[in-house]
């Protein structure tokens, strides 16, 4: 959406893929996700929907079941400061 390409029907070199994905804005379809998986503050939590906590929970599920809890938890940490990252590039633009 952001890019205005579709990742099914274009080419990429992997490396420019990891280039764009970078730099995906939180307010793309992506980054909304990306960012719902990674909250960890209860209070942002406790107010997420019915959908946003159905995508939460079978993020953790799956991820608990194929990783160690201190390793999802890097995982998550790692996100959680990717995202952060991009909203404050995002906000000096």
């Amino acid at each position: 959406m952001q890019y205005g390409i579709r990742l099914t029907d274009d080419e990429l070199p992997w490396g420019e893929f990891i280039a764009l994905l970078a730099g995906i804005m939180p307010e793309t379809p992506l980054g909304q996700v990306v960012s719902i998986r990674a909250e960890e503050d209860p209070e942002i939590i406790k107010c997420f929907n019915d959908e946003q906590r159905r995508i939460r929970d079978e993020w953790r599920s799956r991820r608990s079941s194929s990783m160690s809890a201190e390793n999802y938890d890097k995982a998550m940490a790692q996100f959680s400061a990717f995202f952060r990252g991009m909203a404050k590039n995002a906000e000096r633009r």
